[in-house]
Order: structure tokens, then sequence, then C-alpha cells
């Protein structure tokens, strides 16, 4: 089968599809972030403490690990069209009630609730994966991802001076309302905006949501490995939470919490060999293989990029508040400005780590962007007081081009993993993104800003050991049909 040609400034067939998604994850991440820029509101407005306003930032992220492996499973067995409509619908709900929040207990319950939505990632990954052939995938996700999470950026921008226009007090509360009637009227809009499928393949089927169908002994056990981690980060954010600076849980309920965390993790497991038990004890056709070591391998790149970035982005104003304020009289105002010079180019560079990949390829492609980050970070833990202002922005967007474009690499050759439970290897891989932020956010706590960005290089020059173990994916795939014929897919 052929696909046809790409033509961005179209809204036809996968254009289209393009660029419902994008806006879908636009209006997600504006809603994830719809806070960070209005906290000093909120903190005046409700009264609560620098360490409350830290347990928020947490909590936000707390729930996208777990609701990314979720949605990636529903996503696979429903179709992208009713779970982006759904997930942006349910989401509105928490948005509304963090808006009418009137003391911490309702802002933190309202935010962890909000981080569900961080999951609609996945969802275009798998809709994306279905409409475009591999020599296009890698710069579709690209644009997908890139223009999406602009919507952080476009927050931070725009809802203060929209909360300062519907009135200093308490326009914070219609200014995140009003994020939530977009997410509610859009959910409506990508629904009848969007198909699953081309029509090229729009025959097959998605897959049972159990848990994910592994093609050997061996990758069971490394997927339930794989799983570990991710059960950790949960448990170690509950420490944290624990702590005495914190102290948002108690020691009863944190120990709730780590037993219901593991038993999760059990259950889990369970599952996938229950899941997976009679298909192993006979022999697979070769049409069904793949290797799950490329999931595994592509979750770490993703906890080391993304994470990374996510933490990076925390620390950065204050890191360079403090790095210049004696020697240059830079201000918090101008370094929060300095500090966005780290994300600016996340609107070129991730599709441009697509393109890139679906040109010369997606192994060579990561190694060569990893390497780069891994100089990137090397290079900022070098930033001193005696540094020029212009030389920190040139080495902060160099290494924030590498970032980007990496993150674009990896989900460029994601959806050429399977097909078939694109939505799942989506949803571990991202996961692994928001794990990673939660590492790397607990890990500051207990090292310098030099040693931290060291730390992060090494992390860079590790993953290149890993990414030698990627196989390039190969030239077409082959779905089953429900009428039992075969479906050959070319790639390139």
């Amino acid at each position: 089968m052929s696909f046809t040609p790409f033509k961005l400034l179209n809204m036809q067939g996968k254009a289209k599809v393009l660029h419902m998604s994008w806006i879908a994850f636009f209006i997600s991440f504006v809603i994830w972030f719809n806070h960070a820029s209005l906290l000093v509101l909120i903190q005046q407005d409700l009264g609560i403490s620098e360490t409350e306003v830290d347990i928020l930032l947490l909590l936000n992220v707390a729930l996208t690990i777990p609701a990314r492996v979720i949605t990636g499973m529903l996503v696979d067995r429903f179709g992208a069209k009713i779970s982006y409509s759904v997930l942006l619908a349910v989401c509105s709900i928490p948005c509304f009630m963090f808006a009418s929040a009137e003391n911490f207990a309702e802002l933190a319950w309202s935010r962890f609730l909000l981080g569900f939505i961080g999951a609609g990632f996945v969802v275009g990954v798998r809709i994306i994966g279905d409409w475009f052939p591999a020599n296009q995938v890698g710069t579709a996700e690209g644009i997908y991802a890139g223009w999406g999470n602009f919507g952080s950026a476009f927050a931070a921008i725009f809802l203060p001076g929209l909360a300062f226009y519907f009135g200093a007090e308490h326009g914070w509360r219609s200014a995140i309302a009003l994020t939530g009637c977009i997410a509610l009227v859009y959910s409506v809009v990508y629904y009848f905006s969007v198909e699953n499928f081309p029509p090229e393949i729009a025959a097959l089927k998605t897959r049972r949501p159990a848990a994910m169908e592994v093609t050997s002994i061996r990758d069971l056990f490394l997927y339930m490995l794989s799983l570990a981690p991710l059960y950790a980060t949960m448990s170690l954010l509950a420490w944290k939470l624990s702590t005495a600076e914190t102290m948002i849980l108690s020691s009863g309920c944190t120990a709730v919490v780590h037993s219901v965390v593991w038993l999760l993790f059990l259950i889990h497991c369970y599952q996938l060999v229950n899941s997976n038990a009679d298909r192993l004890s006979q022999p697979i056709a070769s049409i069904h293989h793949y290797r799950y070591k490329q999931v595994f391998i592509l979750a770490i790149a993703y906890l080391v990029t993304f994470g990374s970035k996510l933490a990076v982005l925390s620390m950065l104003p204050i890191f360079f508040y403090k790095t210049f304020n004696q020697t240059q009289g830079l201000g918090m105002l101008d370094a929060g400005l300095l500090a966005s010079s780290f994300v600016v180019t996340n609107v070129i560079a991730r599709p441009a780590g697509g393109w890139l990949s679906d040109k010369m390829g997606r192994k060579l492609s990561l190694v060569l962007f990893s390497a780069g980050l891994a100089g990137g970070y090397l290079l900022m833990a070098l930033i001193s007081p005696q540094w020029s202002i212009a030389l920190t922005v040139v080495v902060t967007l160099v290494c924030s081009i590498f970032m980007q474009a990496a993150e674009g690499a990896i989900f460029a050759f994601v959806p050429l993993v399977k097909r078939a439970i694109t939505g799942e290897v989506a949803g571990i891989v991202g996961a692994y993104g928001n794990a990673g932020a939660i590492v790397f956010l607990i890990l500051l706590t207990f090292v310098s800003a030099t040693a931290f960005f060291l730390i992060l290089s090494a992390c860079c020059l590790l993953l290149l050991g890993l990414i030698y173990y990627l196989e390039e994916p190969k030239n077409y795939i082959t779905e089953i049909m429900p009428d039992g014929s075969l479906l050959k897919i070319a790639l390139d």
C-alpha cells in the first residue's frame, strides 16, 4: 500500500489530523500548566505557604505517570478519537475545581487530578503513528509534540495578563476556568473532526485492553523489570511528601501509599503474565514479533531527555539569579526571561529532530543528539558569575536544541516498534519521562547546580551505551486484517 504526500499547509487527510491533534495537545498543556504563572496571585488570595506551593508543583506531575500507562492501553482499545475527546472533557472538571478552590486541600486534590491531562500526549502519538508512514512520522510527531508543548509557554505569557483583565484579586479563577471551557468545547470539535485511521488501513481493529502482549519469555521479564522504576517513583514521591519539610502525608498514610503502590505493581505483573501465558506456550508467528528492549531503551532515553528538561526548567531561573545577581545585577524578572531561552527552541528543534530522523536514520540521529546534549549539560556546569550573559544564552540555547531534537528522535522511533500497540509503547515511554522529572527534581534538593548539570551530562553518556542496542526499524510492517489477509505497510 502507499500513502499520499504530506502537505503541512493543508486541512484535509493526515495534515488535518496532525493539526487537530497538536491543537488538542496544546490545550492540554495550557491546562496542565495554567497555574504556574499565577501562583503568586493564588498564594496572595488563599494565603498558602512556599512549601505548599512546592507541593502543588510536585502533585501536578504525580498522576501523569500512571495516567500515561493507562491511557496508552485505552487508546489502543477505543481509538484516539474518543480517547482524546473524553480526556479533554473529563479533565475540564478538576480544572473548574481548581478555579473555585477555597483552601490548600482543594487546590492540592484538583491539581493532583489535573495531572491526568498530561496523558494526552500518548493519544496523539498513536493517531499520528497510524496516519503517517515512517519516512514522515518523525517530522509529524515532532510537529505534534513541539507545537503542542508550546501550550505551557502560552499559558505563562498570556494567563497573567488575562487574570489582571478579569480583576487582580480573583482574576486568576476566571483565567483558569476559561481554559477549562476551551478544553470542554474542543473535546466536541475534536470528536467530529478526526478519524482513527486513514482510509488505507481503516479496516484495522484496535487491540483488547489487557496487558501489553510480548513475544518471548525474556521480554516478559524485561517488561516486568521496566515497570518497577515507575512504581518506585510513586513511592519516592510519597516519601518526599512525608518528610519534615512538607509533612503533607503522615507516616501512617505514607505506609499505606507504599503498600498500595507495590500491590498495584504485583497486580500489574500478574495481569501481564496471565495475558501472555497462553501465547508464549506455543510458537508465535514471525509477523507478530517485536523486541521489548526497544521500548525499554526508548523509555530510558525519554527519562534522561524529557525528565531532565522539566527539572532544569524548574531550577534555571533561580540558578541564573544566584549566579549573576551580584556580578551583573541580574534581577528575578530578567533571570526568568533568560531561563526561557531553554524552551523557546522547542517549536523548531523538536520537529527538526523528527525530520532528521526520517532523513538520516533513527538510531544515528539519536546518538548524535544525545552526545550533543551531554556536551551541552557539561558546558552548563561550567557557567560561572564571570561569564557574560550573551555566552550563557548561547550555551543554554545549544543545550536546549540538542535536548528537544533528541525528544523528537525518540518519538520518531516509538510508532515503529509495533504499530498495533503504539499507544501502550508511547504510554510507557511517556511515563518514564515524567518519572525522570520527579527523580531529577528530588535529586536537585541534595546537590549543587554544578553537580546537577554534571550528573545530567553523565546520564547522557550512559544513554549512548544503551542506544547501541537499539535496532533500526525494518522497511515495512505487516498487519493482519479482520478477514485473515495480510496487509504490508511500507515504512519508507
